[in-house]
């Protein structure tokens, strides 16, 4: 797998089995931005980014770190031309704005539209409204800036960040957001709810909070563990670390930040914690390699990832972007916080040490398991001499290639992770040939499938019976014997949320047959609780038909038609 370098144009001499270590020299330039009148900045944008300071740009070569030429951070003196655009919150001048661009100014304001200088580098580089953290317009002004600027100059660092943290109008946005998620509290026993009751004591606490980060005097406490079960018989529990209300304020200020950032070098094949992102796209690119004959998947299982991602190495990838020290110090306190658990046996408390991992609970964390990972999705989409085509939704892999090149794809990707201090579930990877087998992919099972009358091959998607299974397990807790004194209206709303959630996450591909299998399912076991609760001896079905379930009860019906996606 090769790639050529970006500033220089010499071919890199990286493979997927090999990282790259060490960096190239350091070159700065100051970008004078002085010069500028305070008028002439970007609203929104605080803690120094326009102040002058001097921006440095590295990047990472091979083989022991030799220099790939002088590189600077791309930015000269203002020019009369360049003086008048806006210059961004991270100490340069703001450059989303092209000569050549044909857009409006109306839709560069409002971000709607991105700038021709952008255009051909993915499926959405304006930054989009559906964020994964929702955020007010001023904020999203901010998010704009820094993901078009990390666009334009992919070897750009970030130098001022840290001051974003304690933006008024930023730690309400984060507040909003673990209002709404909701959570166990933390250590302290503190709740969220006491913050969203009273207008009062929440402004006094984003206040405080504000003050601790401007003076740089907050430090993140411990997480508490808990554990949860991973499957319905309950034999699997999967640990989650819970900060405080504080920490998840924080990180989740933190997170607005920084997203935009990454989410610029992030590769499209990956789905999971993205912005307009969902699992029937990364399905999506599974039937389009599927139909360009990539039959040949290896279905990847990352043993405990969230668990055994190493500091050192998260802390690299984490400094490619930003080079502000506050910041880099806050992430490395988050993820070496210790972890208190209670002991099962006594009930006391203990405290571990936390060397390596990011806590599943934490707000950032989807964030760097996502960036931890990125370079492997570009090592095999990108630079792979065989071509092949890996989907990625968090730590769940498929790697479509053609046939007779799995084996080798396989132990590539073994020897890459293992460089990187991960580990390949050597029980749950599989080498499936789709034409013989199906695969298993986010709730979703894919084969090649050969049409009976037609005899063309194609793509066939459908609900797992994993998925399945779950679904009628959660309408059985609803219909139990225990429900039979509520009203039947209610209990009925219920199943409603229950079954149009599946649905909306399953309408996909060829799902008619078993959503009609679905449906059915649900009829039956409503009239049978139905016939119990009014103490019914005859009429199970002639009594409660389909248009009284629907008509009187209210009951949901079910989509069933097709639903192609493209």
């Amino acid at each position: 797998m090769s790639s050529e370098n970006s500033t220089t144009g010499e071919p890199s001499r990286c493979r997927i089995g090999e990282g790259c270590q060490g960096r190239v020299g350091q070159s700065r330039k100051d970008v004078g931005p002085k010069s500028l009148l305070p008028d002439q900045r970007t609203g929104g944008v605080s803690g120094g980014g326009g102040s002058g300071r001097v921006g440095r740009l590295s990047g990472e070569t091979c083989d022991g770190g030799l220099p790939s030429g002088d590189s600077t951070s791309g930015a000269s003196a203002a020019t009369p031309r360049e003086a008048g655009r806006a210059v961004a919150g991270v100490g340069d001048l703001h450059t989303s704005v092209d000569p050549a661009d044909r857009t409006t100014a109306g839709e560069r304001r409002e971000g709607t539209c991105p700038p021709a200088s952008q255009s051909g580098k993915g499926p959405d580089d304006g930054w989009s409204d559906e964020l994964w953290i929702k955020t007010s317009p001023k904020v999203r002004k901010l998010q704009r800036v820094l993901y078009r600027k990390a666009k334009a100059e992919p070897r750009w660092r970030f130098y001022s960040l840290y001051g974003e943290l304690y933006r008024r109008d930023l730690l309400s946005d984060a507040l909003d957001q673990v209002i709404a998620n909701g959570g166990a509290p933390g250590v302290d026993g503190f709740e969220v709810e006491a913050l969203a009751k009273d207008p009062a004591v929440r402004e006094a606490w984003l206040l405080a909070l504000a003050e601790e980060l401007r003076t740089k005097s907050y430090r993140p406490s411990p997480v508490r563990r808990v554990y949860i079960w991973k499957d319905q018989a309950k034999t699997k529990r999967r640990a989650l670390g819970v900060p405080t209300v504080k920490d998840r304020v924080v990180q989740s200020a933190a997170a607005i930040v920084l997203q935009p950032i990454w989410e610029a070098d992030f590769h499209d094949h990956s789905y999971a914690y993205r912005p307009k992102r969902r699992t029937h796209q990364a399905m999506d690119k599974v039937k389009e390699a599927l139909l360009s004959g990539k039959v040949e998947v290896v279905d990847g299982d990352l043993s405990s990832y969230f668990d055994l991602i190493p500091h050192r190495q998260l802390l690299r990838q984490v400094a490619k972007r930003v080079s502000d020290g506050s910041m880099l110090r806050l992430i490395k306190a988050w993820l070496r916080a210790p972890i208190v658990e209670e002991d099962r046996d006594t009930g006391r408390r203990k405290v571990i040490p936390n060397r390596c991992g990011t806590p599943q609970g934490g707000v950032i964390s989807p964030l760097l398991a996502n960036l931890y990972l990125n370079d492997l999705d570009h090592a095999v989409n990108d630079r792979c001499e065989q071509k092949p085509t890996m989907v990625r939704y968090a730590d769940d892999l498929l790697i479509l290639c053609q046939p007779g090149q799995g084996a080798g794809l396989q132990t590539r990707l073994k020897r890459w992770l293992e460089a990187r201090e991960l580990k390949l579930n050597e029980e749950k990877t599989r080498l499936v040939d789709t034409r013989k087998d199906a695969v298993e992919f986010l709730g979703f099972v894919v084969a090649w499938r050969q049409g009976l009358k037609s005899k063309r091959w194609y793509p066939h998607v459908e609900p797992s019976a994993k998925s399945q299974a779950k679904l009628r397990d959660k309408v059985r807790a609803v219909l139990e014997v225990r429900t039979q004194n509520q009203a039947a209206v209610a209990v009925v709303r219920k199943v409603n949320q229950i079954t149009r959630g599946w649905a909306t996450a399953f309408h996909y591909g060829n799902s008619t047959h078993v959503f009609g299998k679905q449906q059915a399912f649900v009829r039956d076991r409503l009239r049978r609780w139905l016939w119990r609760k009014y103490g019914r001896t005859h009429g199970l079905f002639s009594f409660f038909t389909n248009d009284r379930l629907a008509g009187q009860y209210k009951l949901w019906n079910w989509p069933l038609t097709a639903a192609w996606t493209r």
